[in-house]
């Protein structure tokens, strides 16, 4: 290991990797490969039509690093070491660019749709097999069948060592109950069990779309600017309805959601409600207490919000990540980065390492 990388020891809770369309037929029986094929057309006829309103589609540049997207790292399993050696990072936690959840749904694939959902999970499972000690994939679930779910859960954490698993951040986009549902008790009992984290990814929740077609700027900077915005409302169902407390070893992570915010909305918006009017039947304690208790959020480059969220929660729930290839990405500079940040932030070595590595290593077991 090269001089660099024995400045700091780091671990990025959120990385990214485009599985081609190839890499995931591979792990399909030949018959499914159509199946496939067609789900992806139709998801795309849908964008097209519905969510982007017949306006052109935004380009790749618009929503990746140039240089990281051309790097092997982005597809395959070697160049993705290669990237992370090169940018003194030592292991990743690695979310898909394509959701499989949104494309392997009865809707699309009507009876096939839990063998290629099986099959994408495995195509992560094999790209993580390349060198489980530093690559680490978030393994996606579906809510709309329960049953199916748990099985999934219970097959990725003994046949994969599965640590973490992503959840779309908005059930309710997809006709789905919140999570406070009585028809999730059986996942979150399951998740309990098996200890494995929750991932509440960054996504565009379907409301957005209506800024998308009324958004007049060339790239559509307004409409990619408010993606942070809803997951307010992810953090307020988990929180507000009582089911993190009741599910206490559950763990849910929130990634990329912008740091500044978060404590100015516990402070002002969610713990004072606790001695006002208003009722929150199931919750016991304030709000932050839980999130301090059960939640993490992720971040980059942000060295005002990491200051005003560490000083409010501490340490213990940051995840540094590089978000590699997009835009807010630090590779392959993430060494330089991460001192400078945390020198403007003005957090010291013991709790710096906490950040920007032992956090990752306790909750995802790298």
């Amino acid at each position: 290991m090269n001089a660099v990388v024995a400045q700091e020891k780091l671990v990025s809770a959120d990385s990214h990797v485009f599985f081609t369309a190839d890499w995931v037929k591979q792990r399909l029986r030949k018959e499914l490969h159509q199946v496939w094929d067609d789900a992806t057309a139709k998801a795309e006829q849908y964008n097209a039509t519905v969510q982007r309103g017949g306006q052109p589609q935004l380009h790749l540049e618009d929503f990746v690093d140039p240089s990281a997207s051309q790097d092997p790292g982005y597809k395959l399993p070697e160049g993705k070491l290669k990237a992370m050696d090169r940018d003194g990072v030592s292991a990743e936690v690695i979310f898909p660019e394509l959701g499989g959840a949104k494309i392997c749904s009865p809707q699309l694939m009507g009876k096939d749709w839990k063998e290629v959902f099986q099959a994408y999970n495995q195509s992560m499972a094999d790209f993580a097999a390349y060198n489980p000690d530093r690559l680490l994939c978030a393994y996606q679930l579906p809510l709309n069948d329960i049953d199916f779910a748990v099985k999934e859960v219970k097959r990725l954490a003994l046949d994969h060592q599965a640590r973490c698993v992503q959840l779309s951040p908005f059930p309710s986009d997809f006709g789905l109950p919140d999570f406070h549902d009585k028809s999730y008790i059986p996942l979150w009992k399951t998740i309990e069990e098996t200890g494995v984290t929750i991932m509440n990814h960054l996504d565009m929740k379907a409301d957005l779309w209506s800024v998308f077609r009324r958004d007049p700027t060339p790239q559509k900077g307004i409409f990619t600017g408010l993606a942070w915005a809803p997951l307010a409302e992810t953090l307020c169902f988990w929180i507000l309805t009582g089911t993190l407390e009741k599910y206490p070893k559950m763990k849910v992570v929130f990634v990329e959601p912008g740091l500044g915010w978060i404590p100015w909305f516990f402070e002002t918006l969610l713990d004072p409600r606790m001695h006002q009017h208003y009722e929150f039947p199931g919750v016991k304690q304030p709000p932050s207490e839980t999130f301090r208790a059960q939640c993490g959020a992720t971040f980059m480059y942000e060295p005002k919000g990491l200051k005003v969220f560490y000083d409010y929660f501490g340490a213990d729930c940051l995840y540094w990540s590089t978000d590699f290839p997009h835009p807010a990405t630090c590779w392959p500079n993430s060494q330089k980065q991460v001192i400078s940040q945390f020198a403007e932030a003005g957090i010291g070595a013991a709790d710096r390492r906490k950040i920007v590595c032992d956090n990752a290593l306790k909750t995802f077991g790298l």
